[in-house]
């Protein structure tokens, strides 16, 4: 949740109690808008438990169509992560390898893949085609 004083999102680091983290991509954004019980229920029990969602910064560019309360409480509750010049590479060393993937989609594996998260998304097909170069990512579907 963010802080009121700092505007910073304040979350327990799921590496550090040995925790497995999440991820979002734009069709789980999408899908938490849409209120589909599945993805509500995983970020519930998420920030329940303390775990971090992450959401890279090249979703929120797919996801955002401009402000609502419901965009800003579900920006409050993840963690936007900037893209780094490592997650860059990597992503764009899958997208080398991987026929047909987007560069948001590989941004979203790679940024999984450097913490050992699971990714939720509504385009689990595309996501398992980037699990050839990103063995160790879980996908579920929202």
């Amino acid at each position: 949740m963010a802080d009121a004083a700092t505007g910073q999102n304040q979350k327990i680091d799921s590496q550090e109690h040995g925790l497995i983290g999440i991820t979002f991509d734009t069709g789980a954004l999408i899908a938490l808008e849409r209120n589909r019980q599945r993805i509500v229920e995983v970020r519930q029990a998420a920030l329940r438990a303390g775990l971090r969602i992450t959401v890279p910064a090249a979703v929120i560019v797919e996801w955002w169509r401009g402000r609502s309360d419901l965009r800003d409480d579900i920006v409050a509750s993840v963690s936007i992560e900037p893209l780094t010049p490592t997650t860059a590479k990597v992503a764009g060393q899958a997208l080398a390898r991987v026929r047909g993937a987007t560069a948001v989609d590989a941004i979203v594996m790679a940024s999984a893949a450097l913490r050992g998260d699971i990714v939720y998304t509504s385009n689990v097909d595309d996501l398992e085609r980037l699990r050839a170069h990103f063995r160790s990512v879980r996908v579920l579907g929202v």
